[in-house]
C-alpha cells in the first residue's frame, strides 16, 4: 500500500504574506439534524469542541468543527484518526438519520500567515474582510476567484483556507499571486 501524500507536498511561498498547503490533515464531513441533541452531542464528542454556530470555528489545536450549513459541518483532527472519528460518530449515530464521509484525501488545506492576510482574502474572495466585520473564529463558505472554498480565521494573523484537492494547484496559484510582494493595496490599514 502507498503512503498518502498531501496534494502539493506542503508547498510554500513567502511574500507580504506567507501561503502554506498544510499537508495531511484529517477531515470528516458530518451531515445531519442540528436540533437533534444525540446528533449534537456525538459531533461534539467526536470533535472535542462544542457545536460551532452559524459560519463559526470552534477548534483547540488540529481538532475542531466548521460550520458549513444549516444540516453540515466539517470535523478537523490529525490525519491518521479521522478513520476512527468517523467509527465513533457512526456508532453514536447509529439508528439517527445522518450522513458521515472521511472526505481528508478529497480536500486541501492551506494556511496563510501575516498581517496582510486580510487583503489576500479580499482579493480573492466576495466577503467584507475588515477587521469590525470579520473576526477571528468566522468561517465563510464562498469562492476564492472561481474556486469553492471554505476560510476562517484563527487569529489577526492566521487564516486557513479548504478546497477541493483536485484544484489545490490552482489555489496555490491564487493565494500567492494575492500575497504576492509589492501587490498590497493597504486595505485594511495594513
Amino acid at each position: 500500500m502507498s503512503e498518502p501524500i498531501s496534494a502539493l507536498r506542503r508547498a510554500r511561498y513567502e511574500g507580504f504574506v506567507t501561503v502554506e498547503e498544510a499537508g495531511l490533515q484529517g477531515m470528516v464531513q458530518i451531515r445531519g439534524d442540528f436540533d437533534s441533541d444525540i446528533f449534537t452531542r456525538a459531533v461534539s464528542d467526536a470533535a472535542g469542541v462544542p457545536m460551532p454556530g452559524q459560519r463559526k470555528a470552534l477548534w483547540e489545536g488540529r481538532q475542531g468543527l466548521l460550520w458549513m450549513s444549516p444540516d453540515e459541518v466539517m470535523l478537523l483532527c490529525p490525519y491518521p484518526e479521522a478513520d476512527r472519528a468517523l467509527a465513533r460518530l457512526d456508532s453514536a449515530l447509529a439508528g439517527t438519520h445522518h450522513l458521515a464521509l472521511n472526505v481528508s484525501d478529497a480536500r486541501t488545506l492551506f494556511t496563510l500567515e501575516g498581517t496582510g492576510l486580510r487583503e489576500v482574502l479580499a482579493k480573492l474572495a466576495p466577503v467584507d474582510m475588515s477587521p469590525d466585520v470579520f473576526r477571528p473564529g468566522m468561517l465563510r463558505r464562498t469562492r476564492l476567484a472561481q474556486v469553492a472554498a471554505a476560510f476562517w480565521l484563527r487569529s489577526d494573523t492566521r487564516a486557513e483556507v479548504i478546497c477541493f484537492r483536485s484544484v489545490a494547484p490552482y489555489m496555490m496559484d491564487l493565494l500567492s499571486t494575492a500575497a504576492a510582494t509589492g501587490s498590497e493595496v493597504g486595505l485594511h490599514g495594513d
